[in-house]
C-alpha cells in the first residue's frame, strides 16, 4: 500500500468512528455550537481537525476553549499560545482563560488531578454558557476508557465506575464533577471508538505537530502509572487486553442503563416526598425494589440534594441499607455532604442537614402519658396504644413482633404503666445487654436524631423503672419467659 493511500486510510478510519459516534449517540445537534475543549496536545487537535473539517456535514459551527492550569510555566505559555495560533489559522473563534489550580486544590481540599478536572469543567461549562451552547466535546479516546475502567476497577467501583466513560451524557448527571451543573448542558466525546495509535497516525497523515505535555509521564500522578506501566504489565498477559476491556465497558454501560430507566420508572411509586432538603421513601415499597435499585435510590437521592457523590462510599450506602432492613425506627446515620439518613415510622429519609424532621411519622411526646388496660389514645390523636393481656404465651412471638409492639412480663412490670419523655440521669437495662446504661448513650449508639431525642417515647412503671424505649428496644428485666404465668402486650399504633 502505497504512503498516499496509507494516509487516506488513517484519515478515514478516524472519520468513520467519529461519524458513527454522532449518528448513533445523537451527539450534535444541527446548528449547534460546540465548545471544543483543547489543550493542544495529540487528541484534542484531532478532534478540532476532524470536526472542522465534518462541521458542514452534521450542521454545526466550533468554538475553541483552553484553559491555562497556572502550573507548568513557560510549557503551559506556550500551549495556550498553540492553540489561540490554530483557532486564528483555521478561523474559529477561541476563549483562552486561566485559573491557579493549585490554589483551587488547596482551597477545596482536592489532589491536583481533582482540581484540575474540577476548573477544566468549570470552565468549559461557562464558556458554553456565554456562546449559547448546550454541547461541549472533549477527546477522550478508546484507549483512556481502558484507563479509567481499570482505576474504577482498582479502587473497588461498582457497574456506574466500570461502565467507563459514556460518549454522551448530560453534566447533571455527572456525579461529583461540577456542584450545580447547567440543566441541558451535554459532554460529549466523540474519538471514544478510536484508538491512540489510529489518532497518532491521522496527525501524521494530515501533517499536523500536537503539543508534548511532559506531565503525562511524570508517575507520581495515578493515571499516568497505570498508563504506563500496569496496562503494559497486563498486556503480556493478555495481549488483547484492551479491547477486550473496551468491549466490556460497552456491555456494562447497556446493562446499567437498562437498571437507570428502571430506576426511573419505580421512582414515582417509592418517593412520597421530594423537596430542595429532603427525599421521603416509603420503606415498605423500598424494601421490595431489588438490592441493586436499593442502592441506585439511596445515592440518587444523595446526588439530587447535594449534587455529587464525591466522597460517597460503598460502606455509607450498605449501613443505611442495614438500618433500614433491621427498621430501626430513629436511627440516623450521617453520610457526606452534610447527609443525613433516618428512618421514621414507615419512612426512609435522606436529608441534607438542618432539614425540617417530619413529626407525624413518629410518636413523640409532649406531657406524660399514663395508659389504662385497653386503649388509650395519643395526645396529638394520630397514635393509639393498645395494653392487653395475652391468653396463650408463647415465646415464640417474641422472633416476630414489629418494634412497635412490646411483650413484657406483667408479674416484674409493675401495675401502672406510663409513657414518657427522658429526664436527666435517666439509666436504662436494654435486653441484650450485660447491665444498665446511661439512656443518653443508648440514645446516641442507637443514632436516634437529638432533634427527637427529648420527646422519644419511654414506657415506665410506678417505680419509674424504664420497660421499653418505644420502637427501638425493652428492658432486660421485663422480657417474657417459657414459665411466665402472665403476658402483656403493648402495641404502639397509628390511628384509624
Amino acid at each position: 500500500m502505497s504512503t498516499r493511500s496509507m494516509e487516506k486510510r488513517a484519515i478515514a478510519v478516524v472519520r468513520r468512528a467519529v461519524r458513527e459516534a454522532a449518528r448513533r449517540f445523537q451527539l450534535f445537534p444541527p446548528g449547534e455550537t460546540v465548545i471544543v475543549g483543547v489543550s493542544g496536545g495529540p487528541d484534542s487537535l484531532c478532534l478540532l481537525d476532524v470536526l472542522r473539517d465534518l462541521a458542514p456535514e452534521f450542521g454545526i459551527a466550533l468554538h475553541v476553549a483552553h484553559l491555562h492550569h497556572g502550573l507548568r510555566g513557560p510549557e503551559a505559555d506556550a500551549d495556550a499560545a498553540f492553540v489561540a495560533g490554530i483557532a486564528q489559522q483555521w478561523g474559529l473563534p477561541c476563549t483562552i482563560e486561566r485559573e491557579d489550580v493549585s490554589a483551587l486544590a488547596a482551597r477545596e481540599g482536592l489532589s491536583l488531578e481533582e482540581a484540575a478536572r474540577q476548573a477544566r469543567y468549570t470552565f468549559l461549562a461557562e464558556v458554553a454558557a456565554r456562546a449559547g451552547s448546550r454541547t461541549i466535546a472533549v477527546a477522550h479516546h478508546a484507549d483512556d476508557q481502558v484507563e479509567t475502567v481499570l482505576m474504577h476497577l482498582l479502587r473497588g467501583s461498582g457497574l456506574a465506575g466500570l461502565r467507563g466513560m459514556r460518549p454522551r451524557m448530560l453534566l447533571t448527571e455527572y456525579h461529583g464533577l461540577l456542584r450545580r451543573p447547567p440543566e441541558g448542558l451535554c459532554l460529549v466525546r466523540p474519538l471514544l471508538g478510536d484508538w491512540r495509535r489510529e489518532i497518532e497516525a491521522y496527525l501524521q497523515a494530515k501533517g499536523l505537530t500536537p503539543r508534548f505535555d511532559r506531565s503525562n509521564l511524570d508517575l507520581t500522578f495515578f493515571r499516568n502509572r497505570l498508563r504506563h506501566e500496569v496496562l503494559p504489565f497486563l498486556e503480556r498477559l493478555n495481549p488483547r487486553l484492551r479491547e477486550t476491556w473496551w468491549r466490556m465497558a460497552e456491555t456494562l454501560a447497556a446493562d446499567y442503563e437498562f437498571l437507570e430507566q428502571t430506576l426511573h420508572q419505580v421512582w414515582p411509586t417509592v418517593t412520597l416526598v421530594e423537596e430542595s432538603d429532603r427525599i421521603v421513601f416509603d420503606l415498605a415499597r423500598w424494601q421490595d425494589l431489588p438490592l441493586s435499585l436499593r442502592r441506585m435510590a439511596l445515592r440518587e437521592a444523595a446526588f439530587r440534594l447535594a449534587h455529587r457523590l464525591r466522597d460517597l462510599r460503598f460502606e455509607h450506602v450498605e449501613e443505611a441499607i442495614r438500618m433500614a432492613g433491621e427498621r430501626m425506627t430513629g436511627g440516623m446515620l450521617t453520610w457526606p455532604e452534610n447527609l443525613r439518613v433516618v428512618v421514621a415510622y414507615g419512612n426512609l429519609i435522606v436529608a441534607r442537614e438542618g432539614a425540617v424532621w417530619p413529626d407525624p411519622d413518629l410518636p413523640l411526646l409532649t406531657a406524660p402519658l399514663p395508659l389504662r388496660p385497653g386503649e388509650t389514645s395519643w395526645p396529638d390523636g394520630r397514635w393509639v396504644v393498645i395494653w392487653e393481656e395475652i391468653s396463650t404465651w408463647d415465646p415464640a412471638r417474641l422472633q416476630h413482633a414489629d418494634p412497635w409492639t412490646l411483650y413484657l412480663d406483667a408479674e416484674r412490670a409493675g401495675t401502672r404503666l406510663a409513657f414518657r419523655a427522658r429526664r436527666p440521669g435517666d439509666r436504662f437495662h436494654p435486653d441484650g445487654m450485660p447491665g444498665p446504661v446511661r439512656l443518653k448513650t443508648f440514645l446516641i449508639n442507637q443514632k436516634i436524631p437529638q432533634v427527637w431525642r427529648d420527646r422519644w417515647p419511654l414506657l415506665v412503671n410506678e417505680r419509674d423503672e424504664i420497660l421499653w424505649v418505644a420502637g427501638v428496644r425493652p428492658a432486660a428485666f421485663i422480657r417474657p419467659g417459657a414459665d411466665s404465668r402472665r403476658v402483656w402486650r403493648i402495641i404502639l399504633r397509628r390511628g384509624m
